[in-house]
């Protein structure tokens, strides 16, 4: 709480969105998450083409299916021959994941900390090691939680990359802890991309209860940013693993994935406000 007292000093009472550069900076560092990995890389690794961060969304509107579903669309994806093709794309052809599973404000855990992978063995390996872990779960769905915790897990890697991604997962609006559109600028002024999984699961598999493309509209407009971001859309579990193997491809190799960047608004649809809490907590 005190944390927050300062930040709202810091405002001078004014709106989050004209909060200063060192408030936003204050910000980020006070709402770190504890979460943490253990496992520091070796001296001779430590230099990679990306650090990449999956932060994938556990939160109650995940079902148990559908959350396995998405744990297997990660696992099938580094099993695949094209994650082996797209690391020698890079100048070092090495590149460094985390897998983070988020829900509530406080409730990041990290499941798999730093892993280097630079070969089809190395990926065949975190695959196996990611099939083999349980599942977590929380309450709440706390977007800038997650990116919190990636901002701290970032700082604490000590890797050294020309391109840092938060890659995240969804199927709802940012509804508990801080302000997502602060946590965001913050992350993407300091040259982070985030790109982002947008689940918008309906039909045969469940109804999007925010209506037709919401979730994909609130992730362009409010989540995703920085250099070449993009968002993918699921809109049922049977393309979770292509449109999960496609990201990470994109990802890796620093392409584009041929969809709306950072900066897409549309005119033609309701603007999103991304400071506005959209659903019920518990969620």
């Amino acid at each position: 709480m005190d944390d927050l007292v300062q930040i709202a000093r810091c405002a001078g009472g004014k709106s989050v969105l004209r909060l200063t550069g060192v408030c936003l900076l204050t910000l980020l560092f006070a709402i770190a998450s504890p979460a943490h990995s253990t496992h520091r890389p070796v001296d001779d690794l430590a230099e990679v083409d990306l650090q990449l961060i999956l932060a994938v969304d556990v939160s109650p509107s995940m079902s148990k299916v559908e959350q396995k579903v998405q744990r297997d669309g990660y696992v099938g994806a580094f099993r695949h021959a094209d994650i082996a093709r797209a690391l020698k794309s890079g100048e070092r052809g090495r590149i460094a994941v985390l897998y983070l599973e988020w829900a509530g404000p406080r409730q990041q855990t990290v499941v798999m900390p730093w892993t280097i992978v630079e070969s089809l063995d190395d990926a065949l390996i975190l695959a196996d090691r990611l099939a083999a872990l349980p599942l977590t779960e929380g309450r709440g769905t706390s977007i800038s939680g997650a990116l919190s915790a990636a901002h701290a897990l970032f700082a604490k890697s000590g890797l050294r990359s020309p391109r840092r991604v938060i890659d995240v997962s969804g199927d709802g609006p940012n509804n508990a802890g801080l302000s997502l559109q602060l946590v965001h600028d913050a992350l993407t002024t300091g040259g982070v991309t985030i790109n982002g999984l947008a689940i918008s699961l309906r039909a045969a598999d469940t109804l999007d209860s925010f209506g037709p493309h919401f979730i994909e509209l609130y992730y362009e407009s409010c989540v995703i940013g920085g250099s070449n971001a993009f968002v993918v859309t699921v809109e049922n579990t049977a393309d979770f693993a292509n449109a999960i193997r496609k990201k990470l491809v994109n990802e890796i190799a620093g392409l584009s994935a041929k969809v709306q960047p950072a900066t897409y608004r549309s005119h033609s649809r309701p603007v999103v406000d991304c400071d506005t809490i959209g659903e019920t907590p518990g969620r």
